[in-house]
């Protein structure tokens, strides 16, 4: 048994009948990216970002984003030692491995933006001294949906630098029914063993880094990007920030199917999850019966590898 089914036979020891979705968020943290969670309250997302944590031995802060949390709370801040006389730097919540940032979508635009730098630069700036964020270092945010009391719909800049975008939704009802039998017999993240250490997921994200990548499946993603910019119902296209994602999450699909290169399939696989978020539709995609990342899927050929 491989290092992933066993993060994920732990993993769903807490969280269940979601085995989809928890195979697409541990493909974005083998592929060092960010991952955005758009959905309602209750249906498991502080579970399933704790018992990622659990499994994966990564050290874990939360915070719950309001429009008084203030930048200085996600970046640290200064603080003067009388003892010494000089500033020290006191780390903000966003050092550490894994940070949950609950409903993103209620802070202010400062206080995302300095949460952006970590996730991009891997560092946070406070008095204009840089100071590295812990590697391994993943985000996983919160956004409730549009429309939710107090909440606004995050920028486009930032919602492109989140690798995937998934939603966990409600459960079956057997689903549920075991949930609430799992709780009768107390917290099911207790159960929830260790994996890896710190040393082991980055060796594993090493090891996905290093799949192989043919021209013809790197010319695949090209078009497929490429016809996001051109289809009639999107306004405004994918980045090469996408073109970049969709290779990085393909390459931890071929990973997980022990596999040292990637095929068509996984780039057809990951892409819906990875470049969705990121396009700007147009009123007339709501209409539509086909969505337009499934119709620039249907219209793009793919190669055949040998």
């Amino acid at each position: 048994m491989n290092e992933a089914i066993r993060i994920l036979n732990e993993v769903k020891k807490a969280v269940v009948g979601k085995d989809d979705v928890l195979a697409r968020a541990l493909l974005a943290l083998l592929a060092r990216g960010h991952i955005l969670l758009e959905d309602i309250p209750g249906v498991g997302k502080t579970t399933m970002a704790l018992a990622f944590s659990r499994a994966l031995s990564l050290d874990y802060n939360r915070v719950q984003f309001t429009p008084d949390v203030m930048p200085s709370d996600i970046t640290g801040f200064s603080l003067y030692n009388k003892a010494t006389g000089q500033m020290e730097y006191q780390s903000g919540a966003a050092l550490c491995n894994l940070f949950l940032a609950d409903e993103l979508n209620r802070a202010t635009s400062r206080t995302q933006s300095a949460l952006l730098e970590a996730m991009e630069e891997g560092q946070v700036t406070v008095d204009g001294v840089s100071h590295p964020v812990p590697k391994p270092f993943v985000v996983i945010a919160t956004q409730n949906p549009a429309g939710a009391s107090g909440t606004q719909l995050l920028p486009d800049s930032q919602m492109d630098r989140f690798m995937v975008r998934l939603s966990i939704g409600y459960p079956e009802p057997n689903d549920e029914k075991d949930l609430l039998r799992r709780k009768q017999g107390g917290n099911p993240l207790e159960r929830v063993g260790q994996v890896l250490d710190h040393g082991g997921l980055l060796a594993l994200q090493d090891r996905v880094e290093a799949v192989h990548v043919s021209d013809e499946v790197l010319e695949y993603i090209v078009a497929l990007i490429g016809a996001t910019r051109r289809h009639p119902m999107i306004e405004q296209g994918a980045s090469p920030r996408a073109s970049l994602a969709v290779t990085a999450m393909a390459k931890a699909a071929a990973f997980v199917q022990d596999r040292d290169y990637v095929l068509p399939e996984d780039v057809r696989l990951v892409f819906p999850d990875t470049v969705a978020h990121r396009l700007l539709l147009s009123p007339k995609a709501e209409a539509g019966k086909l969505p337009p990342v499934q119709a620039v899927l249907r219209a793009v050929p793919a190669p055949k590898v040998r």
